[in-house]
């Protein structure tokens, strides 16, 4: 499920991302995004320099 505030859509990618100040660089924490939330997710991340990489989910 999409990690945006009241969003319910189903998942499609992965960003991977982590705070340098508080976790070691091989600690990685994951948020999930709908198609529609990816962008603005990320830039969230980005703006902070937390983004580490945005991957497709896989399906299963």
């Amino acid at each position: 499920m999409c990690s945006a505030k009241g969003c319910r859509a189903p998942a499609e990618w992965a960003l991977v991302w982590n705070n340098p100040r508080l976790h070691t660089p091989d600690r990685e924490k994951v948020w999930t995004a709908c198609a529609e939330h990816r962008e603005s997710l990320s830039s969230h991340l980005a703006v902070r320099s937390f983004l580490r990489r945005v991957d497709p989910l896989a399906d299963d």
